[in-house]
């Protein structure tokens, strides 16, 4: 089946945090590979690994300086081998980070770079004047804080990073770096690897006339914790010429049976689900995954808007929607307050799993794994160190997987390189396997009820017009999802039968429909009709 990935579920692995073999407190290669079994028993399809490149590891591997090894850290490309085999051996796909849009400072281009404005690979990185005061070329920003540019000496010209100093932006603008990028896919293609999820995929293009963002207003009156959001990003990022390169990686993909891209998009909320419809249109990528459910909204009218605009926008196109990854509070923490732990959990996974699209699931979400509370002393994240307090970075939702209840979680034999603290512990995956009721246990019932539902991996979706807090959908043909986004319960009018599938404080009879907090259930149409009313 080439179109695997159409409605398909993926695991993001952080290897950092996934399982180590070795007992330096870092998980690796080896480690996944033994843990494989468990993914394929929970009942994903492809697992997504976060950058395992040669890196000095100053983001954690998003600072690649050899693009074509993996880092001793996480083994070598043996190691690599050996993983993608056995997750081909049990039936899983295997889609790997690609961090091209910047590089390490240590990589030998950019050390290359840097000698001169003659040199050979001169152009393959953004350089600029500085203006006549010394100041940078313009006011664009960095997301990790202060200004995108950063003075080199030796050239006596700014270089453009969009994220660390030591992090400078590939120029894109230049076809042979293009046809560099392409040769790295090419490598990894070549090794087996089933696809590729693109780091900040509309970061690849600079406006060439290095014009200044304008301003937006700061929320709430006051500044924000990071001025990068006081910008509106226009011309530093999302530009049209990454239209033509997209282009390029999908024909380089269509020469490979069965391979896939899926690309990280991350802009100002009113435009990103209008860029993931554009990079997602024919000839483009296959999937866009971005940052629009990963937040603390929690409505029925913000699933539905971002559901509905994409597809307005891209009816041929087609999103990865996640409620957590490796960027962001773990969702369980997010929507604390919204009900009970186990029945949040519960919601949040029958939610997502029903949206139309594919879906990303983050490694422990299925635990229902809360946020790690990181002291300052603890932190490893650039920015949660630049920040702190008032933003604690991203360690919280990085630290180890937990299989047991034991002081190192069963992550380690050694000291972990993040700490495992006794709130993880409690929600280790040992206590929940097998266990009537817990979290993993749903997990596996509803990911085998999404595999064995065609309407939900691709039948089309049609909201019900419900008030809030009710969320309400058809996926065709004919099967009704319904979810009581309160801690409260609800009541409708309802022409429908029970569908069978998973569901929670869920009553039906007597034609109304009572859902108890954080209720849900699947419907089926009754006598030909499926009816939901306020």
């Amino acid at each position: 089946m080439t179109e695997w990935w159409r409605g398909s579920v993926t695991y993001q692995v952080y290897p950092r945090s996934f399982q180590d073999s070795d007992g330096d407190g870092i998980g690796d290669l080896k480690g996944i590979t033994m843990r494989l079994p468990y993914l394929a028993d929970l009942g994903v399809e492809a697992i997504w690994l976060s950058p395992i490149f040669r890196s000095p590891m100053a983001d954690m591997g998003y600072d690649v300086s050899d693009y074509t090894d993996v880092d001793p850290l996480f083994g070598d490309l043996a190691d690599f081998d050996a993983l993608v085999s056995r997750a081909h051996d049990l039936g899983l796909k295997v889609i790997i980070d690609q961090v091209i849009s910047h590089s390490s400072d240590q990589h030998p281009f950019f050390q290359n770079s840097r000698q001169s404005r003659s040199a050979d690979r001169a152009d393959w990185y953004v350089w600029a004047d500085a203006q006549p005061d010394g100041s940078p070329p313009n006011n664009w920003l960095s997301v990790f804080g202060g200004s995108a540019w950063e003075w080199d000496s030796r050239r006596r010209q700014y270089y453009l990073h969009n994220f660390l100093p030591s992090q400078p932006d590939f120029n894109f603008h230049n076809p042979a770096v293009q046809d560099w990028a392409l040769d790295v896919l090419r490598f990894w293609l070549d090794r087996g690897v089933d696809g590729f999820r693109l780091d900040t995929v509309n970061y690849y293009f600079h406006d060439r006339q290095l014009r200044s963002n304008g301003p937006l207003a700061p929320k709430d009156n006051l500044p924000p914790v990071n001025p990068y959001e006081l910008q509106d990003h226009l011309f530093s990022k999302s530009q049209p010429e990454n239209l033509g390169w997209l282009q390029r990686i999908r024909a380089l993909l269509d020469g490979y049976e069965g391979r896939t891209t899926v690309g990280e998009v991350g802009d100002a909320p009113w435009r990103n689900v209008q860029i993931m419809a554009d990079y997602t249109r024919p000839g483009r990528l296959h999937m866009a995954y971005s940052f629009d459910m990963l937040g603390p909204e929690f409505t029925a009218a913000h699933f539905r808007d971002k559901i509905e605009g994409f597809f307005n926008g891209a009816p041929d196109g087609w999103p990865m929607w996640a409620f957590s990854n490796h960027d962001v509070v773990r969702h369980a923490t997010r929507w604390q307050a919204q009900g009970a732990a186990d029945a949040v959990a519960k919601q949040a996974c029958a939610m997502l799993l029903s949206f139309e699209g594919s879906i990303c699931l983050y490694q422990g979400e299925e635990l229902g794994q809360t946020e790690t509370d990181i002291d300052f002393h603890e932190l490893t994240d650039p920015p949660g160190i630049r920040f702190w307090p008032d933003y604690k970075g991203r360690d919280g939702c990085r630290t180890p997987m937990v299989w047991d209840a034991s002081d190192q979680g069963g992550f380690t034999t050694g000291h972990p390189w993040l700490p495992i603290k006794p709130p993880q512990r409690a929600r280790n995956m040992a206590a929940q396997a097998g266990l009537a009721g817990s979290v993993l246990e749903f997990y596996r019932e509803m990911l085998a009820y999404r595999r064995a539902t065609p309407a939900l991996r691709v039948g089309r979706t049609r909201f019900f017009d419900l008030p809030e807090p009710v969320l309400a959908f058809t996926r065709d043909p004919g099967l009704g999802c319904v979810f009581n986004l309160s801690a409260k319960p609800v009541s409708m009018t309802a022409e429908a039968d029970l569908a069978g599938g998973p569901q929670h404080a869920a009553h039906l009879g007597g034609g109304r429909l009572t859902l108890g907090p954080n209720g849900f259930c699947f419907l089926r149409p009754k006598d030909g009709v499926l009816t939901l009313k306020a």
